[in-house]
């Protein structure tokens, strides 16, 4: 998979985490799908910045979300 993917697939993930680790401690239940998901996402993230020449800047980031948007539609 292209590193530009794998970064915004690893951002969607941590983003869809951060709600269902919220829920889960307001239920009074441990998050461990939700935990694992946030893992899961973070090495996403750091496997595509590791494979990316130089890694990615935070100016960066939008452009490389557009392109990935552009070419999934």
């Amino acid at each position: 998979m292209d590193p530009d993917t794998t970064l915004v697939v690893g951002m969607v993930m941590a983003v869809l985490a951060i709600p269902a680790i919220v829920s889960a401690l307001s239920d009074g239940r441990a998050p461990r799908v939700a935990a694992i998901m946030a893992i899961l996402a973070g090495g996403l993230m750091v496997y595509a910045i590791n494979e990316k020449e130089g890694g990615y800047r935070i100016k960066d980031v939008p452009d490389v979300v557009y392109h990935v948007i552009g070419d999934f539609l």
